[in-house]
């Protein structure tokens, strides 16, 4: 039972560090155990006893185990700790990228620049900024919605309380659209949005959170090439800005996959070639898996198996559990005669209970 229930796995690390003419050596050893296949134990009998004043348990079991349930709680496992390991990597790129840009965006030696407000901030914006601070701080939209309303009257060249109220607008359409409520229902809110991050975009055409907003607003509205627009708009001002990025990966794949279904391939290829290129890090795979996923099938119609087989790579290497992709490259490497790599695919799917790669296993 307890072969057939618990999974083990151990990690060793050994770090040695040199300073000031020392070397230290560490090493580690850590177990984890899960123990998640046991799902039920009658006990059949059960007696105890003295021989020789020793006490002596007898104890009869019959246990339930469930392999598939063992299994999956390894692949969330390890697909957690894959998240975890692309989240890290994506952060350390994006500060090592983030210091280059600012380094480059110094102003050259030589040069100061001093901007002297004798009166500094008014005594209308401070209390705006005081009711705004409030206004974050409440958890009633409807309060936060009169409160950011009552900020930017009193300083109306005040952006924040203007993005917090078109903010607040589109979560009231998310909760409309999750009650299953009719679009004319929210329609105003998304109207009263748009007015917010437009009128804030006048006053400050670099606010990243207004750019944001609008492409929001746009994209409930189902006008996608301008919401792409604006999400664009917030990457030339700040190329690592993440929401913007995730916001245009779903735009595009969902245009491509639309093109797709019409059948017009070389369209649907040039929308994914948008996200999908030689410039993005290898760290955003996972958030791109559908688009590549989409575009290998785009190649596999327009028969050119070498791009698709290169696609499907990339989605393993990214989720090595995704059993869809490893079924269709096996049937590509069967095509190219190599037998042994088709079956290990097969064989990865079929433990990840693909029953097609199962049924294609001798």
């Amino acid at each position: 039972m307890e072969e057939a229930g618990v999974y083990l796995e151990s990690t060793f690390h050994d770090v040695e560090k040199e300073s000031g003419g020392r070397n230290t050596q560490t090493s580690s050893l850590e177990i984890r155990t899960i123990a998640a296949a046991v799902t039920e134990t009658e006990i059949l009998e059960s007696r105890r006893s003295f021989e020789r004043d020793r006490p002596v348990f007898f104890v009869r079991i019959r246990a339930t185990i469930s392999m598939s349930s063992l299994a999956e709680a390894i692949r969330r496992l390890q697909s957690d700790q894959q998240l975890a390991q692309h989240y890290r990597q994506l952060q350390q790129e994006n500060h090592q990228l983030r210091s280059q840009l600012q380094e480059l965006q110094q102003q050259p030696i030589g040069v100061r620049m001093l901007t002297i407000d004798p009166n500094g901030k008014s005594a209308s914006h401070q209390r705006a900024r005081a009711m705004l601070e409030t206004a974050l701080q409440t958890s009633n939209l409807r309060d936060k919605i009169q409160l950011s309303s009552d900020a930017a009257t009193l300083d109306d060249r005040y952006v924040d309380p203007l993005i917090v109220r078109g903010q607040t607008y589109l979560r009231l359409v998310s909760l409309a659209f999750s009650q299953r409520a009719q679009a004319s229902d929210y329609a105003d809110y998304l109207d009263k949005a748009k007015i917010d991050f437009d009128h804030a975009i006048t006053l400050d055409s670099k606010n990243l959170w207004a750019w944001v907003g609008k492409g929001d607003v746009l994209k409930w509205l189902k006008q996608l090439d301008e919401a792409a627009a604006a999400y664009e708009q917030v990457l030339e001002l700040d190329p690592f800005a993440d929401i913007a990025r995730l916001r245009l990966i779903d735009i595009y794949t969902t245009q491509a996959r639309r093109q797709a279904g019409t059948r017009s391939w070389h369209q649907a290829l040039a929308t994914l070639r948008k996200i999908l290129n030689g410039q993005t890090p290898e760290s955003w795979v996972p958030y791109q898996k559908e688009a590549y996923v989409l575009r290998s099938d785009i190649y596999l119609k327009l028969n050119q198996p070498e791009q698709a087989m290169e696609d499907l790579s990339t989605v393993i290497r990214g989720d090595p559990n995704n059993a869809a992709a490893l079924v269709t490259r096996a049937k590509l490497y069967r095509a190219r005669l190599q037998g042994r790599l088709a079956k290990d695919d097969l064989e990865r799917a079929c433990i990840l209970r693909s029953i097609p790669a199962c049924e294609q296993l001798p």
